[in-house]
């Protein structure tokens, strides 16, 4: 089940974010999140800028979030997308299910366009967003260090609603 994000998630969302930190390979955070530091990160959500979690019997597997793009008026009609899975249920559908959630939900929140930041070596990630339109709208060589070893970003992006070609 998909649904919105509410603050009693909050410890899975960052258990689930941290286990993404030690491998490296799909956020530039380079630390441990606490509960604590995310808390408002939750909390300051606006409708147009939702986080959803994927849920069953096992618990909370997994969430996708829409965050403001270079915080500007000019850029309120695209989003970043930011999906993470739990440790252990990659590949069983959960970030294709998530995706598909935030393609299919954002006209309806007034976006546009939405975007994606991943590492060139992150091939799930990679494929994942290929898989659901999303094209390669640039690339930034060598951007992100993480224990002295350069990450190049690729940006996807992709219309939504009738924006979409």
């Amino acid at each position: 089940m998909i649904r919105l994000a509410v603050e009693d998630d909050l410890t899975a969302i960052v258990a689930i974010y941290n286990e993404a930190v030690q491998t490296r390979v799909s956020t530039a955070d380079t630390e441990p999140v606490s509960v604590e530091s995310r808390r408002s990160w939750l909390v300051a959500r606006d409708a147009s800028h939702p986080v959803w979690v994927y849920e069953d019997s096992g618990g909370l597997l997994g969430w996708v979030s829409l965050s403001r793009f270079y915080n500007r008026p000019a850029y309120e009609a695209t989003a970043e997308v930011g999906i993470y899975v739990a440790a252990g249920y990659a590949g069983r559908g959960i970030g294709n299910a998530l995706l598909a959630h935030a393609v299919w939900q954002a006209p309806e929140l007034g976006l546009r366009s939405l975007l994606a930041l991943v590492f060139e070596t992150n091939t799930p990630s990679v494929s994942l967003f290929s898989k659901h339109g999303f094209e390669d709208w640039g690339y930034l060589e060598g951007v992100c260090d993480i224990d002295d070893v350069e990450h190049s970003v690729v940006i996807f992006g992709r219309k939504v609603g009738e924006h979409a070609a």
